[in-house]
């Protein structure tokens, strides 16, 4: 009867756990979707796009509490250890990093209602797309990760962030430049950068994500690691 409960629980947990890893996928699906929705809807000039976004946010918030109640439900009841810790905190934190990518789409959104009402920028789009679609990547890359607990994946995605902080530095360049040139667009311009500058964060959060990842894998802190470092470091371990 004893070895009976025992496998009882044991299998609660581990559907415990699943459902977990559900939800945290879901709301990874949701965020990829938010961000896609938030570059597609300033490259349209998509007013009723940029609302949705808005609103989707409300999802992922609720995602967001809802996962975090059950991470602190499952730490309590079932006071986990060595892998099923890590994944459990993994989560956690990951989760926050989905959260705050959110929070920078939202941005996108209302900086794109403020283009559609003062009138288009005249440089930026061209880098927005382009780098809008390499944290897209990273995004859906780094969820595909999570769902096969793919550490070389991970890594991959975390390696990528530095080549979306590359073409961000030389917009950046380009855009101060054309303002100095050109005073009179700087209010538009301005607009384009704070763009860019939300998806260099949801660049760098996607990359957090799979650090938080490599973690519940291997049990390896690597957020302070070098991204180049990271595949010599896994192979020590």
């Amino acid at each position: 009867m004893k070895e009976l409960t025992t496998d009882h629980i044991s299998q609660q947990f581990n559907n415990e756990l699943e459902l977990l890893r559900q939800h945290f996928l879901t709301m990874g699906g949701v965020v990829e979707n938010q961000v896609q929705d938030a570059v597609q809807a300033l490259l349209d000039a998509n007013g009723s796009l940029a609302e949705d976004v808005k609103k989707q946010d409300t999802t992922v918030n609720q995602l967001d509490g809802l996962i975090d109640e059950e991470c602190r439900r499952i730490l309590a009841k079932r006071q986990p250890a060595a892998s099923d810790l890590r994944m459990i905190l993994s989560i956690s934190k990951a989760v926050s990093e989905l959260e705050r990518m959110g929070d920078e789409a939202k941005k996108i959104a209302n900086l794109t209602l403020n283009l559609i009402n003062e009138g288009e920028s005249p440089r930026g789009y061209v880098e927005i797309n382009r780098i809008g679609q390499m944290v897209s990547r990273m995004i859906h890359d780094s969820l595909d990760a999570y769902a096969r607990l793919d550490l070389e994946a991970a890594v991959k995605v975390a390696k990528q962030d530095r080549a979306v902080d590359q073409e961000y530095n030389t917009a950046m360049r380009s855009l101060v430049t054309y303002m100095m040139e050109d005073p009179r667009s700087i209010t538009r311009v301005m607009n384009v950068i704070w763009v860019l500058r939300s998806l260099e964060r949801i660049g760098d959060h996607a990359r957090s994500s799979c650090q938080h990842l490599i973690f519940m894998i291997k049990g390896i802190d690597v957020r302070h690691v070098n991204v180049n470092d990271l595949s010599a470091d896994m192979s020590k371990k």
